[in-house]
């Protein structure tokens, strides 16, 4: 029967001899370490090389989490801004409406291009049913706006106080939109008074002039 002495560990030998591999190693040459350190190196390296790639990873991860949390915040308040207007969508659509009928009296008001000679032919029987006298009644040149045209007119009537005052309220009480601009009455030597002003009346413009309008307010291309 076999002694216990000879068949145990003799950890101590083990030890001695792991130690061993240890001593006097080549930094320079690790390839000709003895296996344990050489291995041990290896297994150092990969590791260290997985747990530099894992942070990597996570720092990149980390960012792109940040990223996709930010959006969802920004979703969530875009899907509330858009439920509010869904869930008002009707009432949105009778104020879209009303705005449209407004616009479109509004631009009843104005005259068109072939109506422009008898607007000015009204302006000019105004004053002359209320037995003012043109000493000036010259329109200016048009400006043409986005969507309308502006015409100024230069005038001078004379006349008497209350003959004034109701011209200028038969002009504000025309059909088409008239405004009386830089007013200035000066008395006469017969007693009447005379008023100088510059008239403004507009018209819209049609669809041919419009889209000239537009193309010539676009930012050209280089």
């Amino acid at each position: 029967m076999a002694s216990k002495s000879s068949t145990s560990f003799d950890f101590q030998a083990f030890q001695e001899r792991l130690k061993s591999q240890f001593m006097d190693l080549d930094p320079r040459d690790p390839s000709a370490w003895p296996s344990v350190p050489r291995y041990g190196l290896f297994v150092f390296a990969t590791l260290l090389v997985i747990t530099v790639l894992w942070f990597s990873w996570l720092s990149g991860s980390q960012d792109a989490l940040q990223f996709e949390q930010d959006k969802e915040v920004q979703l969530r308040a875009d899907y509330k801004i858009k439920l509010a207007k869904a869930v008002n969508l009707d009432v949105l659509k009778k104020q879209r409406e009303q705005v449209q009928q407004y616009v479109t009296q509004l631009e009843k008001q104005l005259p068109s291009k072939a109506e422009m000679d008898a607007l000015l032919s009204d302006i000019n029987q105004a004053g002359l049913g209320r037995s003012l006298q043109f000493d000036l009644f010259r329109p200016g040149q048009v400006a043409v706006k986005e969507y309308y045209a502006e015409l100024p007119i230069a005038l001078r009537v004379n006349g008497h106080y209350h003959d004034i005052g109701a011209f200028a309220s038969d002009i504000a009480n025309l059909s088409r939109i008239v405004t009386l601009n830089n007013l200035s009455i000066t008395p006469r030597a017969d007693g009447s008074l005379s008023l100088e002003s510059t008239a403004k009346t507009f018209r819209y413009l049609d669809a041919d002039e419009v889209m000239a309008q537009r193309a010539a307010s676009a930012p050209k291309k280089k």
